[in-house]
C-alpha cells in the first residue's frame, strides 16, 4: 500500500469519492491534494474525532516527544487532549499576532495539567523562533521520533514543511490549505538520521464557526490590529451576518480577530440578527469572550452581555491572556 506524500491516505483508484482517490496509482499525490495545491479546491472529507482520539492514545504509549501546536485566536481545551507525553507546546502564527503583545505574560497565562516541557512562539511563514524549536527539540526528544498534533489548521503541516525545507535535504511536499481535515492519516517525514516528524490529522473542532459559516474573511492571512470600544450606553457589535453582542452597560472592549472583517456598531436597540441563537452571560473583570474560530474579545469590566451565534459555534469564558 502507497501513501499520498502530501496528507496520508493510502491511495487508491477505484472509488473517487473517497479519500486517496487518483486516477494513477503511479501518481505521488492523490487527487484532492494535488486540487487544493494546483487550484485551491477544496474537497471536504468526512471524517470523525474517534479516530484522532485513537491516535492520541496510540501516542500515549509511545513517551515520545509530542509538538502541540496551537492557534492563539482558536484556543482548544488542553487539557481535554489527555496527552501523557512530554509536550512543547508551540503557538503558532506569531506573524499575525499583534506586536504589542507581550510573549512571557501570554506564555505564563496558559496552563495546563499537560506534561509541558517548554512552550514558545513560532511563525512557519516567518522562520521566528524555528532554530530555538529545534533546539528544544533535540534537547528533550526521547528517540528520534517527535509527533507533531493539534486542532485542524492550527499549522502543523506547514510547521514540517519549513523544518524540512531549513534543515533538512529531503523534499518538503505536505499538502497546506486553511481549511479542515487537509492531512488524514500519519506522515512521516525524515529531517536527519536522529529526528522524524510524524504529521497527524488535525483535531477536528464542531463548535468551530469555519464549519458553519462560509466567510473566507474569518481566517487572518496577516498582523492583526485590535479594535477597541469604548462602550457609555447600550449597544450591538455585529459582524456580516454571524455574530452579534449587545452590552449594556459601561465597558472597554478589544477585539482580536481578522481585520477583513466588516463590523457594523449600533447605537440602538435593535432586532438585526435576533434569529441566531441567543446567550445571557456573565462576565467578570479583565475576562476574555472566545468564539471558536473567531477570536477573542477582551472585556474590561464585569457585565452581563447577550451573544448571538449560529446554532452550533461554541465559545467560553477564560481570565484573559493578555
Amino acid at each position: 500500500m502507497t501513501k499520498c506524500l502530501g496528507c496520508g491516505a493510502i491511495l487508491q483508484d477505484s472509488d473517487s469519492k473517497e479519500e486517496g482517490y487518483t486516477r494513477d496509482l503511479n501518481n505521488k499525490f492523490c487527487q484532492r491534494c494535488f486540487e487544493i495545491t494546483h487550484y485551491n479546491k477544496y474537497i471536504s472529507i468526512n471524517k470523525s474525532n474517534k479516530e484522532y482520539i485513537k491516535k492520541i492514545k496510540y501516542i500515549n504509549k509511545t513517551n515520545d516527544l509530542v509538538i502541540l501546536t496551537i492557534d492563539l485566536f482558536n484556543m482548544l481545551d488542553l487539557d481535554s487532549l489527555e496527552i501523557n507525553n512530554p509536550v512543547i507546546l508551540a503557538i503558532t502564527k506569531k506573524d499575525i499576532i499583534p506586536r504589542s503583545i507581550h510573549e512571557e505574560k501570554i506564555l505564563k497565562n496558559i496552563e495546563t495539567k499537560l506534561n509541558i516541557v517548554s512552550k514558545i512562539f513560532i511563525s512557519s511563514k516567518k522562520n521566528y523562533n524555528l532554530d530555538e524549536l529545534m533546539n528544544l527539540i533535540n534537547k528533550y526528544k526521547v528517540t528520534k521520533r517527535v509527533y507533531v498534533i493539534g486542532l485542524t489548521n492550527a499549522g502543523k503541516s506547514s510547521l514540517i514543511n519549513k523544518i524540512i525545507k531549513n534543515y533538512s535535504s529531503e523534499e518538503a511536499n505536505i499538502t497546506v490549505s486553511n481549511l479542515p481535515s487537509t492531512t488524514l492519516d500519519y506522515i512521516e517525514k525524515k529531517v536527519n538520521e536522529d529526528l522524524i516528524l510524524i504529521d497527524t490529522p488535525g483535531l477536528l473542532d464542531d463548535g468551530n464557526i469555519m464549519m458553519k459559516v462560509d466567510c473566507k474573511e474569518i481566517i487572518p492571512v496577516k498582523e492583526i490590529n485590535p479594535i477597541i470600544y469604548q462602550i457609555k450606553c447600550r449597544q450591538s457589535i455585529l459582524i456580516s451576518d454571524f455574530f452579534k453582542l449587545d452590552v449594556y452597560d459601561k465597558n472597554i472592549l478589544i477585539f482580536y480577530m481578522s481585520n477583513k472583517l466588516k463590523i457594523e456598531r449600533i447605537y440602538k436597540e435593535n432586532n438585526k440578527l435576533d434569529n441566531l441563537k441567543k446567550y445571557n452571560i456573565k462576565v467578570l473583570n479583565n475576562q476574555d469572550l472566545a468564539i471558536k474560530g473567531l477570536g477573542f474579545i477582551k472585556i474590561k469590566n464585569k457585565c452581563n452581555i447577550d451573544l448571538f451565534l449560529p446554532e452550533g459555534v461554541n465559545f467560553f469564558i477564560r481570565n484573559s491572556i493578555i
